[in-house]
């Protein structure tokens, strides 16, 4: 067996040290009360849980990217979660089962067997905010407009919005009446966005001419809001669910357009990211400083329905840590006040004056046996000192 150091950690898996994990405290506790100020209760998944329950509705990425044990109480398999939205999902179909809607919110570490390629840790720390039992546009609305203020709240500056729907491409389907297998075909083609392989792929099929153009068009059709009318004009043979569709993400960029006049908003119709887990509207949010998005979600509605209640939903998530390393860079440094408290034994006066200072949020450290003089190692840089019977403050050159 080869010997590695024993202070080598896996590949892909990181420790946090104190500055960075104070920021990234001070991130968690900001994000989660914007949360609160909007209705989201939070709630706490377990780390690890049955497999099924784990994969419920998510597809083949997700079960690639989940470890799995075997639990030696039960026999079952076992996986540590690598996403934690299904599970929030069956706490509102199963341990709430609230007939109205309902708005939850959570956040803690997730585990993946692989890092994707320009992020390479496989422990984010997801949080996210899902709101369940309401299908409409408000819904959509609200999810997509608390993420942006989530951003905000964070500090990240010159976000853009890149927004799609699913259901375009799910009624296009449909209504070409293919086959699993060549769905599964031609949704890899599109994930790859190859023109020549699609145009091959698609005459293969059997696909009236006019539908086969309008499935060329789809991976043109991304970019501004003139999208949206050269998709009018192409998608005149599609069904009438693909044009609503359409017509949800016209609806919902002009509400947002509303809102924030100044917001970069795109539309990629052939996005099917998550294509086997959502079922209508999906967006994402990018700034320029980092190559892939830092916050995404979308509608999955039903995916409660193996908890016992199929409730429409929507909601997004982003990684903890990608936000916090995104925004320390901008944060100034503050000066730090830490009160350094001698030695003194039996000196109730000096242990009442302690705790006071720590009861309004001080930071004082207690000098221990053989630390004399050594407040600068301490990082200290006040000193209670006695004067007069009384302990006071006493700054440190």
């Amino acid at each position: 067996m080869l010997q590695r150091d024993p202070w080598l950690l896996p590949d892909g898996v990181e420790e946090v040290l104190p500055e960075d994990a104070k920021h990234l405290e001070t991130l968690r506790r900001q994000l989660l009360d914007v949360f609160e100020c909007w209705g989201y209760e939070k709630v706490i998944p377990p780390f690890i849980d049955y497999l099924d329950s784990l994969l419920t509705g998510s597809g083949h990425d997700l079960n690639l990217q989940t470890f799995k044990l075997t639990d030696q109480l039960s026999g079952e398999v076992l996986g540590i979660r690598a996403d934690m939205t299904p599970q929030v999902a069956r706490i509102d179909a199963h341990s709430l089962s609230h007939q109205q809607s309902t708005r939850l919110c959570y956040e803690g570490t997730t585990l993946h067997t692989r890092g994707d390629a320009l992020d390479k840790t496989r422990i984010p720390m997801q949080i996210g905010a899902e709101l369940f039992g309401h299908a409409g546009i408000d819904s959509d609305t609200e999810v997509v407009q608390l993420m942006l203020e989530v951003l905000a709240m964070a500090g990240l500056k010159n976000v853009h919005l890149d927004l799609g729907h699913v259901g375009i491409y799910r009624g296009l389907i449909a209504q070409a009446n293919l086959t699993a297998e060549q769905e599964l075909a031609l949704f890899e083609v599109l994930q790859r966005k190859s023109n020549s392989e699609l145009a091959e792929l698609l005459d293969s099929y059997d696909i009236q001419a006019d539908l086969q153009a309008v499935f060329l068009a789809l991976p043109k059709l991304n970019g501004d809001k003139s999208v949206l009318a050269s998709a009018r004009e192409i998608f005149v043979v599609a069904d009438a669910g693909v044009n609503n569709a359409l017509a949800q993400l016209e609806e919902l960029a002009g509400i947002l357009h509303d809102y924030y006049p100044e917001l970069t908003i795109s539309f990629d119709l052939a996005e099917l990211r998550g294509y086997h887990y959502h079922t209508g509207m999906v967006f994402s949010a990018f700034v320029p400083e980092v190559g892939k998005e830092i916050a995404r979600g979308g509608r999955y509605d039903n995916i409660g329905q193996i908890f016992g209640s199929a409730r429409p939903a929507t909601g997004f998530s982003a990684d903890l840590k990608v936000l916090a390393a995104l925004t320390k860079k901008d944060q100034e440094k503050d000066v730090v006040v830490k009160i350094l408290a001698p030695i003194a034994i039996g000196d109730r006066a000096l242990d009442e004056k302690v705790r006071d200072l720590r009861a309004t949020g001080s930071i004082v450290i207690k000098q221990l046996s053989g630390q004399q003089n050594q407040a600068e190692q301490l990082r200290c840089n006040q000193l209670l000192e006695k004067i007069d019977e009384n302990w006071v403050l006493v700054p440190l050159n």
